[in-house]
């Protein structure tokens, strides 16, 4: 069914004034970092809770803020992770962000400096892990648990929308230690909203093309 004009009309609106803002953060960033990369992530934060609430005005302003925002120039070091929605059916959608904010097992990723990285991972996912994945061991730090090593480079964006827009890759697929399950099948694409928030988009491979899953956010914590 097609949306009405009423509806398409408020979602171009609300992402209009959504992209408006982050451009206003962009400004701000070159005087106050610090204080625009909290609001952006709050902005990313807010659009989260909106997902529960207008599934197509979430959708919408995070594929817009994504489109307008190019690849980060250097990233390194420990960042906080959200996964802000997943973008497969509506009402799975909403169930998947219901139960993540009681329990996500993901919190974040660590960057190295030569292009490889790893995903924070809680403590107290390590037994759904290895239930998952009983061959698979977890790298214990001072920092916490350490899981799917990646290593990064910039391309093309695979999102059969993206429009060969120029991507941080998050490539799993080359780290042969990864699991075979689902693991090695995901490409995380990352782009930069302001110095220190960044916006990601998970794809996972079927038959050799790539399908959009969800959206994640990352932001700097040291």
């Amino acid at each position: 069914m097609a949306p009405n004009d009423d509806t398409t009309s408020d979602v171009t609106a609300t992402t209009a004034d959504t992209a408006q803002r982050l451009a206003e953060l962009r400004d701000r960033a070159g005087t106050d970092p610090a204080g625009a990369a909290n609001e952006a992530w709050e902005l990313v934060k807010s659009l989260r809770d909106s997902d529960l609430k207008d599934y197509d005005r979430a959708a919408s302003d995070l594929e817009a803020m994504f489109r307008a925002s190019s690849p980060p120039a250097s990233l390194e070091g420990q960042t906080e992770g959200l996964l802000v929605m997943t973008t497969t059916l509506p009402i799975l959608d909403r169930t998947v962000t219901a139960v993540t904010d009681l329990w996500m097992p993901w919190e974040g990723k660590r960057f190295g400096s030569a292009g490889t990285g790893s995903n924070r991972i809680s403590s107290r996912a390590s037994m759904p892990l290895r239930l998952l994945w009983p061959l698979y061991n977890m790298t214990q730090t001072d920092d916490g648990k350490l899981a799917f090593d990646f290593k990064t480079h910039v391309e093309a964006s695979r999102d059969k929308d993206g429009q060969d827009q120029e991507v941080l890759v998050i490539d799993y697929k080359s780290i042969e230690t990864n699991p075979r399950l689902l693991i090695r099948s995901v490409r995380d694409e990352l782009v930069e909203l302001v110095p220190g928030v960044y916006l990601g988009k998970i794809l996972f491979r079927v038959k050799g093309k790539y399908l959009k899953i969800g959206f994640f956010a990352l932001h700097k914590t040291d």
